[in-house]
């Protein structure tokens, strides 16, 4: 069913809707009216029977009609038009909800650029059919039904029939054209997608562009989807520009059988002059319902496009989600442990983890290192259940991950993740990001930590300094402090910093982890990291290789077995003498 994700959120307008519907009707029913007035004021003026007292009535009739579909078309505008913009706020609210509960896989498959057309072109085209593309249903099918019924029995039948002989002809030409539009429409809309993904991808990576000299490259192949782009519209605008030309002369046939027969039998007296006038009036009339009969094709054709496209997001379930019987647990200890757990990407036949096993007690620091591509992230992305392994063999608090509710889990850890996404907005808003009603002492506090504070308040603005897009104003070392302050700030009992001190100097790290082993000394800790001096000091460091655990132990007794680790901490300390030197 094409409504099938929209059901409930029409519900809630249906008195909007219908009330619009009555007021179209009663706005079409008066304009109805005039016709016969000016047949009646023709019939006058014919056999020389206006008088001045006429004349006001006549002018009272016209003037009184004229208001009420002024009202009437005020109140349908008020109550439809209105309707169809909160029902485009209640659809758009609802995709963006719908895909926020989506898989992190699901966004790996989807571009940026397509889902922000879905978002906004999609969802305007929705809007028109159930806005203006309803009015144009009813005001069309009334107003031409209406219009036809008053042409047979105020005028003449015979004169009618003939009159509306081409109507047939317009109904196939809207038919075969319809089908070609929605075609057509669903191929601007790809195109587009592709053109919002382009200038996307490119404003995020002006730095890249311009760092490898490649603006005329970046150009050539924006110009490349521009150009389909444009190519697609044109391909919809012949279509549309044949549909209205082509009804339009079609419905002026019926203008000159009006005039040719009608002519003749007032010539012959068996049409009077007033009904022939009022006849023309309705001829006219019906001129608009004809009109948006390709309208309303192209317009709906649209939507039921569009629709297609946003139902095809919204029939997406989350795979990640609560079990029936999943629960909260008070006072929820905050361990971990994997038991033998093996793990795939979705849609992959490779491995990204085998057997892994590790038990962290409370208040303990877990270290991680290893090769590039050994599942370090894939670790922390399964305990924070961004991805679900297949058996029970994640437990948080003693309890399986999947008998916990998500919410817990996550209001459980604060995570620091390897991209230090920042948004858009004031850094004390993006400290605060976890609880917006963060008092200014607790993110003072964590930007102490996270050693971050000075440099904070160097800023003319200090905390109230705006971001641009994802912290491109800050260096890589200050965008990363940030975001370990906004996971301290979340006062979780559990952190998770996922390489999250690379770009920062030995010093500032040093200095940074002594402050997080005194101030969240209660909190569990996971550090993934490439640098040996980062998590020397952990209570338990495991070496991740062909991604099993490889070797596992303190910093000595890694260091004693004189494996993977040892290597890799001795080419560290070269390189670090090195520099120095």
């Amino acid at each position: 069913m094409l409504f099938r994700h929209l059901k409930d959120i029409i519900k809630g307008y249906r008195v909007r809707y219908i009330f619009g519907i009555l007021f179209i009707i009663v706005c079409d029913a008066l304009q109805l009216y005039t016709p016969g007035v000016l047949g009646r004021l023709s019939d006058d003026i014919y056999n020389e029977l206006l008088t001045k007292e006429k004349i006001y009535h006549y002018m009272f009739l016209i003037m009184s009609i004229a208001i009420g579909v002024a009202i009437f078309r005020y109140l349908w505008r008020k109550m439809v038009v209105v309707a169809s913009r909160q029902l485009e706020y209640d659809i758009r609210k609802k995709l963006f909800g719908h895909l926020e509960t989506l898989n992190m896989s699901y966004f790996h498959e989807n571009t940026t650029g397509s889902l922000m057309a879905h978002a906004t072109n999609d969802i305007n085209s929705i809007r028109m059919s159930f806005g203006m593309g309803i009015v144009m249903i009813v005001d069309s099918s009334f107003l031409g039904i209406m219009t036809i019924y008053k042409m047979i029995v105020n005028t003449d039948l015979k004169l009618t029939l003939l009159a509306l002989i081409p109507m047939p002809f317009i109904a196939l030409t809207t038919f075969i054209l319809g089908g070609l539009i929605q075609k057509r429409f669903r191929h601007v809309q790809e195109a587009f997608e592709n053109v919002t993904t382009k200038v996307q991808e490119s404003f995020s990576g002006m730095r890249v562009i311009k760092a490898f000299a490649q603006e005329k490259n970046e150009d050539k192949s924006f110009y490349k989807v521009n150009d389909a782009n444009l190519k697609s519209n044109m391909s919809l605008v012949k279509i549309s520009a044949i549909m209205h030309p082509l009804i339009m002369f079609i419905s002026t046939i019926s203008l000159i059988v009006a005039i040719s027969v009608g002519g003749m039998m007032v010539i012959n007296n068996t049409l009077p002059f007033g009904r022939y006038v009022e006849f023309m009036l309705y001829l006219g009339l019906l001129t608009w319902p004809i009109l948006a009969i390709g309208w309303v094709i192209n317009v709906l054709q649209r939507g039921i496009a569009s629709l297609k496209r946003i139902n095809k997001i919204l029939d997406q379930q989350p795979e990640i989600y609560d079990a029936e019987d999943a629960k909260t647990i008070e006072n929820l200890a905050p361990t971990i442990e994997f038991r033998n757990l093996s793990f795939k990407y979705p849609k992959t036949e490779v491995s990204v983890l085998e057997n892994i096993s590790f038990k962290l007690e409370a208040g303990k620091t877990l270290a991680i290192v290893g090769k590039t591509g050994s599942g370090k992230t894939t670790i922390a992305n399964l305990i924070m259940r961004l991805y679900d392994a297949e058996d029970d063999s994640i437990l948080i608090g003693g309890y399986p991950i999947k008998q916990l509710k998500i919410s817990q889990i996550r209001d459980l850890i604060g995570y620091v993740p390897q991209d230090n996404f920042l948004f858009s907005t004031k850094i004390r808003d993006n400290i605060a990001f976890s609880n917006p009603d963060l008092s200014d002492e607790a993110i003072i506090n964590a930007s102490k930590i996270a050693h971050v504070y000075d440099e904070i308040m160097s800023f003319p603005q200090q905390f109230d300094t705006q971001l641009g897009e994802k912290g491109i104003n800050l260096s890589g070392g200050q965008k990363q402090r940030i975001s370990i302050a906004r996971a301290i700030a979340e006062d979780p009992k559990v952190l998770i910093l996922d390489d999250s001190l690379s770009a920062v100097d030995t010093k500032t790290e040093d200095s940074i982890l002594k402050y997080l082993q005194q101030e969240v000394s209660d909190k569990t800790r996971i550090i993934i990291a490439h640098r040996i001096s980062t998590i020397k000091d952990a209570d338990e460091i495991i070496v991740l290789d062909e991604n099993r655990i490889a070797e596992r132990g303190t910093h000595q007794e890694l260091l004693a077995l004189k494996g993977f680790y040892h290597d890799t901490y001795q080419k560290q300390l070269l390189e670090d003498k090195v520099n120095k030197d």
